[in-house]
């Protein structure tokens, strides 16, 4: 025990949070089976915390009130050592890019298969999956930015994915709404070449989303940069495609809704956002 509590220690005067199983029996030379007796035994007295049996967060005495180490410093090392690339993003990456109204209660984490979200400490990680496909398209480095902190860096998205992002998994980022705050917050910094590249791997009615929100807040040049795809749109869709069907297709076939024919979208939300 008095040797894993010293391989503890030299993690952390190394600046490092976190560790494998693999590596701290290959560091001790003991069996799995003696270390994963120890490491229950850390985890219990809250010196080590677990989002996965054989990965472990070290507590520092600052952290063990929250459980866990912020999610920032640790969920790159976390996602190699599973094997899956991912970008952080929405309310996090917003929060980044500037948006003062958003908090971090959430750490939202966007991947390429199916993950099931978890809660360690007092952090909620939640995965939210993009297919494959598109997930390769747009996860590409000069779309992307970093998360800096003490132990080094998390992938994050650019201000352009966040926008995209924020729009397209509106449900996770506290609706239309809460969507439409991020686009007011962020969408005069976003660069309107860079947003049309990245757009061509979303689907056409969240681009048609973002373009309106990005002209109904005044950014002007965003919006016009995602017109093309706009024009190209063969329907109307809901502005909120959160109201259920039937309901859905009986708005989009009344005139109870304004149509905003620019966009082809039905304006069945009114968007709400802190000035």
């Amino acid at each position: 025990m008095g040797s894993v509590v010293s391989y503890i220690e030299q993690q952390l005067s190394q600046g490092q949070l976190c560790f494998s199983s693999k590596a701290v029996v290959a560091a001790l030379g003991c069996t799995e089976s003696a270390w994963f007796q120890a490491a229950t035994r850390l985890v219990r007295n809250r010196r080590l915390a677990s989002p996965k049996r054989g990965f472990y967060l070290i507590l520092r005495p600052e952290d063990q009130v929250a459980g866990a180490p912020d999610p920032v410093r640790w969920i790159d090392s976390f996602m190699s050592h599973i094997g899956v690339d991912y970008r952080v993003s929405l309310l996090r990456a917003a929060a980044f890019h500037g948006s003062s109204h958003q908090s971090a209660m959430v750490f939202q984490v966007i991947v390429p298969r199916q993950m099931r979200s978890f809660d360690i400490g007092r952090h909620r990680i939640q995965f939210i999956y993009q297919t494959p496909d598109a997930f390769e398209r747009v996860n590409q480095a000069e779309w992307l930015a970093q998360l800096k902190s003490e132990t080094g860096f998390a992938k994050v998205a650019g201000i352009e994915l966040t926008l995209l992002d924020s729009v397209r998994y509106f449900h996770k980022a506290a609706g239309i709404s809460g969507a439409a705050q991020i686009v007011h917050d962020l969408g005069a910094k976003a660069s309107p070449s860079k947003l049309s590249k990245v757009a061509a791997a979303y689907d056409n009615s969240a681009i048609r989303r973002l373009g309106y929100l990005l002209e109904h807040f005044g950014h002007e040049r965003q919006a016009h940069a995602l017109l093309p795809f706009a024009k190209a749109a063969k329907s109307m869709k809901l502005l909120d495609p959160s109201v259920k069907l039937p309901a859905a297709l009986a708005t989009i076939q009344s005139d109870t809704h304004e149509k905003n024919l620019k966009w082809k979208l039905v304006l069945n939300e009114i968007v709400e956002i802190d000035a």
